[in-house]
């Protein structure tokens, strides 16, 4: 499900990007969050939910 947060993020981020709008800035602070959450489970070993 986690993956699928980010996957959501980057492609809403990307859309940001494209369109130049202020909401891009918000979305890629979400996106690196999610990265940063992925990041921390991988360094864990915890099982995806």
């Amino acid at each position: 499900m986690l993956e699928t947060i980010a996957v959501v993020l980057l492609l809403l981020w990307l859309l940001g990007v494209i369109t130049a709008y202020t909401v891009g800035g918000f979305i890629h602070v979400l996106l690196v969050i999610a990265v940063v959450v992925v990041l921390i489970r991988v360094i864990q070993g915890r099982r995806p939910i």
